[in-house]
């Protein structure tokens, strides 16, 4: 078995998987909150936010926070904490050719008329 992660590392993949994107934010929020520093959590948790965004019609925060997480996660490429960060940044890059572009904000109501954005699953990976 690879290394020991923080527990809230572990739930994170589990809520992420299920779609509790909001669920994410505050996993790893409470784990960035411990590293500032850390980009690799802070790009995941700016990707997090922006699916949470999407669910609710807030299509320029999901634009701006895919955009940052993409940033962010550069510098970890391409393997990082169990993760495959090529599929991560290539998940990214997808969203962001499906958001539409000039749209800021779409009613609640509206939302499922947005374009869907492709599946993404999270799979810790030993080191």
């Amino acid at each position: 078995m690879g290394r020991d992660y923080p527990m809230e590392y572990y739930e994170f993949f589990i809520s992420f998987n299920e779609g509790d994107y909001y669920t994410c934010h505050d996993l790893l929020e409470e784990m960035w909150m411990e590293e500032k520093g850390n980009l690799f959590l802070k790009g995941l948790l700016q990707m997090s936010v922006a699916l949470y965004h999407y669910s609710y019609g807030n299509v320029k925060g999901t634009r701006l926070m895919m955009k940052a997480a993409h940033d962010y996660l550069q510098g970890y490429r391409p393997y990082y904490w169990g993760l495959d960060l090529e599929k991560i940044l290539e998940f990214i890059e997808a969203c962001l050719e499906r958001i539409p572009p000039g749209i800021d904000q779409v009613p609640y109501s509206d939302v499922d008329q947005l374009p869907g954005l492709p599946p993404l699953f999270l799979y810790l990976q030993d080191d």
